[in-house]
């Protein structure tokens, strides 16, 4: 049950009570009715869940606003929101307290406990009810019941302390006057902080048993840093972040994902925070540009979209970039190669073969991409490109490109093909594609066909056969009117190694196949598969016992390869070592 205040544009007020959950529209049959051009036939609905009040926007043109900002679905709701809908405000006076013991399923497909504390000047015929049922349940039923719903009205208290410390905390800044864009972090953290714990001090409704000193630690986070990601980022065991909404967090630590309990205290600070991740390398995200891509100081990839593309509310991705730069040591390690792949591939690169890392997303293509190019001689020139910067290679003569989104007039777009056409004429040695994903396919091939040899990129595919169709068909996304044919021999004679790498379903990264592309025959790409991995027990990596075609030339170069090396099996470790304990060392 919920008691609002609804105040019209007319100066009209009135006072109600509504039993969760009900629908806000136009239609007869909603539980509140408002008949305005503005508002849909079924506008927004309001329900109760096991974490408290939740409403959600069912996708109004108007749209539904909470507390001044545009939601999709929002919650849980606290006492004093004000929710807009068409000419409506409606101000939340007070939410029932949840009651243990009876039961109902509500809309959502929740079992959600039923609002049954009667508002002051109610009858108490409900509560008597409520308190014969509760009479003729089990003791231990209750008290299950009771256990389970405290932690939710624990977390549900503490994001609305954290939340109305922020707020406070943002009034005492002042930031609408204050020009904070020219403090370091430290100052204007050591400043906010000061703030801080003088309003924490003074405030009065903080109940005793809070740890004032985390929760100062808490809101710091949220209003100055990334929240409660910072102690994520910190964490070595932990590869990657998921912010669904922002009270669902999701990590994969050691390759299995897992929900974590930490919470942002509002859909504002997770919008908040993304803000402070894109806005220093000059990127935005807003309603006309919904989705970013962007990185963090430590060179972490990070995919941020917001609503209304985002129903569920701002969503966050984070792959954390490992402090620990692996070589190709520590890929032996973890059991992702054999010493006969490592061997050949680092032989590879240094012949200048040109080669592309397939594979699909997590699998591990952009680490395999840093290690092998890190085995690129020191006295050649490396040009790297990339959507977003997160290649860290250990090279003296280095140039690093970026690719630039348009600004808002939609100017000064600077796509990855337009990148690697300028690569050309900087004189590379070797020039590294973070990844290729549309008409830029064209233009790299391009360039490992004319001159400069030994250029590596990646891609998404499941094979390597998959990989050259899509290399086929991002070349048909440029534009170029060429047959099919033309296609094939520009790929065939361009591209002489494909590298595919797997994630397993163990989380485990390997490379599963290295495959030799040999030209053209019958107008089809051929290819031989030098090395395979084997999935029978922990694994096994086997030569296929084919001679590549560069083999006399490794040799004449000096490479001193036994043929035996490409018919070698070698089982892989089966307590291979993860890669956080690579990391940590």
């Amino acid at each position: 049950m919920l008691r609002i205040e609804m105040q019209f544009e007319d100066g009209k007020k009135e006072i109600r009570e509504m039993p969760l959950p009900f629908e806000i529209g136009r239609l007869a049959g909603c539980g509140l009715r408002l008949r305005s051009w503005r508002v849909a036939k079924k506008h927004a609905r309001l329900e109760a869940r096991d974490a408290g009040v939740f409403i959600e926007d069912l996708g109004a043109i108007t749209g539904t606003m909470l507390n001044g900002q545009r939601i999709s679905r929002h919650g849980p709701l606290q006492e004093g929101d004000e929710i807009i809908i068409g000419p409506c405000m409606m101000k939340i006076r007070q939410i029932c307290r949840l009651q243990d013991g009876q039961d109902r399923q509500d809309g959502s497909g929740d079992i959600a406990s039923a609002m049954a504390t009667p508002f002051p000047g109610k009858s108490g015929s409900e509560e008597e009810r409520l308190e014969t049922d509760l009479a003729f349940m089990p003791q231990a039923a209750q008290s299950c019941r009771a256990a389970q719903e405290k932690p939710r009205q624990d977390l549900a208290q503490h994001l609305y302390i954290r939340r109305r410390l922020h707020g406070a905390l943002l009034e005492a800044l002042d930031l609408r006057r204050r020009d904070v864009s020219m403090m370091s972090d430290e100052a204007l953290r050591s400043e906010a902080g000061g703030l801080l714990d003088k309003i924490i001090q003074t405030d009065e409704e903080i109940p005793p048993a809070v740890n004032r000193q985390r929760l100062m630690q808490e809101v710091l986070d949220e209003a100055v840093g990334l929240g409660p990601l910072e102690p994520l980022l910190q964490d070595a065991n932990i590869t990657e972040i998921m912010v669904n909404r922002h009270d669902e967090i999701y990590v994969e630590e050691n390759g299995r994902l897992q929900r974590h309990h930490a919470a942002f205290s509002s859909e504002q600070a997770v919008v908040g925070v993304i803000d402070r991740i894109v806005a220093p390398i000059g990127r935005r995200i807003d309603e006309s540009s919904p989705m970013v891509d962007a990185r963090l100081a430590d060179g972490s990839r990070v995919n941020a979209i917001i609503p209304p593309i985002a129903l569920k509310g701002a969503s966050l991705t984070i792959r954390k970039f490992p402090r620990h730069r692996p070589a190709m040591q520590d890929l032996l390690k973890l059991g992702s190669l054999d010493t006969c792949m490592s061997r050949f591939l680092e032989s590879c690169v240094r012949l200048r073969k040109n080669i592309i890392v397939s594979g699909g997303t997590g699998s591990g293509k952009t680490t395999l991409l840093n290690i092998l190019s890190n085995c690129i001689p020191a006295d050649e020139r490396i040009v790297t490109i990339e959507d977003a910067a997160e290649l860290r290679l250990n090279h003296a003569h280095l140039v690093a490109l970026e690719a630039r989104p348009a600004n808002l007039e939609g100017r000064g777009q600077v796509m990855i093909r337009d990148l690697v056409r300028n690569a050309l004429r900087m004189r590379p040695d070797r020039i590294v594609v973070g990844e290729c994903r549309g008409a830029e396919a064209f233009d790299m091939l391009g360039a490992m066909n004319t001159g400069h040899e030994g250029s590596l990129t990646t891609l998404h595919a499941n094979t390597p056969r998959d990989a050259l169709s899509r290399l086929e068909t991002m070349i048909l996304m440029a534009g170029m009117d060429l047959p099919l044919i033309a296609v094939r021999e520009h790929i065939a004679a361009s591209i002489e190694f494909i590298i595919q790498q797997t994630r397993l379903s163990s989380g485990r990264r390997v490379v599963t196949s290295i495959v030799e592309v040999g030209g053209m025959e019958n107008g089809v790409i051929k290819t031989q598969e030098i090395f395979a991995f084997e999935r029978k027990g922990g694994g096994v990596f086997a030569g296929a016992g084919i001679i590549p075609n560069c083999f006399e030339r490794m040799r004449q170069e000096g490479f001193d390869f036994d043929p035996a090396l490409f018919s070698q099996r070698n089982e892989a470790s089966s307590h291979a070592a993860s890669f956080n304990e690579i990391a940590s060392h």
